[in-house]
């Protein structure tokens, strides 16, 4: 091959180099020129198309460092076998009409899974990550310990040992990459040949997690106190799944004798287990801290379970577990060889933020945040005192509404987004149908993602609804 004719626009942003490599790579790539024919010296391409050799000879590096052609001693450049060669095909843009989504957009949302995240600390964040990552550390970036780092988890140990009254050393402690993780990677320690009891209402993720995971599920009633122990031993369920600190939904805390119950329960029998989820303990504004339940547990029956999503984001995707002893047995026996689900670089951070006090100030700063809201909130919803009662107010960032009224939930919900508000319904949660025990409906209001201004202006929409 004496000439390859191709159009080069001077002009263009791209440089001239490259629109001559794109060209020939493309001619090889449709097969127009074809394994071993020989491409035009550069002398000779760089006269017909009138530019630098060097420019030529630029474009011809890039295809010889690709794989498209070889060079040959005293002989030039051949197309060389492109068989086995990556090739990124550009598809072919189409064009989609927008689709109605079909949501219905609200200017005030009561979810009870928000969180502030303008109150992050990002600068804090920013700075601990920029230290993390000043020096060239190549061990940052090699794989970690499966349990995760021992110095988060020796921090983490540090604060559930001082704040919510937990026995654990740093080796019983499990990071990952979100409680579902957790929970999965839990299945592959004990198995699934178990019987699981959830609170109703419940958690539904847990629930649906727990069936996909392909354990046997049931639901247990709940009184005042939390999980009915009597309702347990009928059920025939060896795991119990509890938030005694604060039940999601409900908002209640066990009382010590109903914890010491359930504790009995588990001792009653081998292989009973508890399994304790502590998400929001963090945020409480009456009264003492509530302990966690592994911290009265002796015989190690209590596997707990924390996160980072309520009280630092969402997105930073960090949970852990606390193992009793014998269960860390057989984990490091049958599941060392999973890797951590989280970055090293990430552990690092969170490290640093809890060792140097970033968790602590930002947790205090968070909680009275959060205060502030609750008791706006309840302020407001006082103008609608002859229809609803409050409960599950002393802790965590949502509470609850029960109505006196004969209005059905769904006719509250829907009075409520005509005005541009969403609320939620107690029966979304209810794995059985019982929306409340007097039959009466009950709604549920999130307030950690609306400033005071915001909760002000959405109560008089509900009330304007609802009264």
């Amino acid at each position: 091959m004496y000439e390859l004719t191709m159009s080069l626009n001077s002009k263009s942003k791209t440089p001239l180099y490259e629109q001559i490599y794109e060209f020939i790579k493309e001619e090889i790539q449709n097969n127009v020129i074809q394994s071993g024919e020989r491409l035009p010296s550069t002398r000779a391409l760089s006269k017909h198309l009138v530019v630098s050799r060097s420019t030529v000879e630029l474009a011809y590096e890039q295809l010889l460092s690709e794989g498209y052609v070889e060079a040959i001693p005293c002989k030039g450049y051949f197309v060389a076998k492109i068989e086995g060669i990556y090739q990124l095909q550009k598809r072919p843009e189409i064009k989609v009409e927008p689709i109605s989504s079909g949501v219905t957009e609200y200017a005030y949302d009561f979810t009870p899974n928000g969180v502030d995240l303008n109150s992050f600390p990002y600068n804090i964040w920013r700075k601990l990550s920029k230290e993390c990552l000043i020096d060239d550390k190549a061990e940052m970036f090699r794989l970690g310990n499966p349990q995760g780092e021992y110095g988060l988890r020796n921090a983490i140990s540090s604060y559930l040992h001082q704040a919510r009254g937990i026995h654990c050393h740093p080796d019983q402690i499990i990071i990952g990459a979100g409680s579902d993780y957790l929970l999965m990677l839990l299945t592959t320690v004990i198995g699934n040949c178990h019987k699981v009891a959830l609170e109703n209402p419940t958690y539904g993720q847990a629930y649906r997690l727990f069936e996909r995971l392909s354990y046997k599920v049931c639901t247990v009633d709940m009184d005042q106190s939390g999980m009915r122990i009597d309702e347990l031993e009928k059920s025939g369920a060896d795991i119990a799944f509890v938030m005694p600190s604060h039940q999601y939904p409900l908002g209640c805390v066990m009382p010590i004798q109903r914890r010491m119950e359930l504790l009995k329960w588990a001792d009653g029998a081998e292989g009973r287990y508890i399994i304790e989820d502590d998400y929001d303990s963090e945020f409480r504004y009456k009264g003492k801290p509530i302990p966690a339940l592994q911290g009265s547990d002796s015989n190690g029956k209590v596997i707990y379970t924390g996160t980072f999503s309520k009280s630092l984001a969402p997105s930073i995707r960090m949970s852990y577990m606390v193992l009793p002893e014998h269960i860390l047995k057989i984990y490091q026996e049958k599941c060392r060889f999973i890797s951590s689900t989280v970055s090293k670089v990430d552990q690092m951070i969170l490290q640093k933020f809890m060792e140097e006090g970033y968790y602590e100030r930002h947790l205090n700063k968070t909680r009275a945040l959060y205060k502030n809201r609750h008791d706006v909130l309840i302020s407001s919803l006082r103008k609608m005192k002859e229809i609803l009662e409050i409960s599950g107010e002393n802790a965590g960032v949502h509470l609850l509404l029960h109505f006196k009224t004969d209005d059905s939930e769904k006719d509250l919900i829907e009075k409520a987004a005509k005005q541009g508000v969403r609320v939620y319904g107690l029966s979304e949660y209810c794995v059985k149908d019982n929306e409340d025990s007097t039959g009466k409906a009950v709604i549920l209001l999130g307030y950690a993602n609306m400033n005071e201004e915001r909760i002000r202006a959405a109560v008089q929409l509900l009330c304007k609804a609802w009264k």
